[in-house]
């Protein structure tokens, strides 16, 4: 999720938080479900969330896996630079 976030990052993330486009959120992937990621929400479609890395050379999102059970929203970075995460605008481009 560079450049929003970095490895190492700690986030406060909100259970049942209602999900909007361009929230940051905290997924479960049908096609690895031991796998937790962070990713940017771009559209809700029939069987998940399609959500998308904010790097997208370097990132393994819906475009490879799918859509993604959304477990979260991410609201805020508590370390190491504490702050509010940012909805982002219309995200486009291919795949999702």
């Amino acid at each position: 999720m560079s450049p929003t976030l970095s490895d190492g990052d700690v986030v406060l993330a909100r259970f049942g938080a209602p999900v909007r486009v361009g929230d940051v959120v905290l997924v479960r992937w049908a096609a690895r479900p031991g796998q937790l990621s962070v990713k940017r929400a771009v559209r809700p479609g029939a069987d998940g969330w399609w959500v998308r890395g904010d790097n997208p050379f370097g990132s393994t999102d819906s475009r490879a896996l799918g859509p993604a059970t959304v477990l979260a929203v991410v609201r805020t970075r508590l370390w190491p630079r504490p702050g509010r995460l940012r909805r982002a605008g219309p995200i486009r481009g291919r795949g999702a």
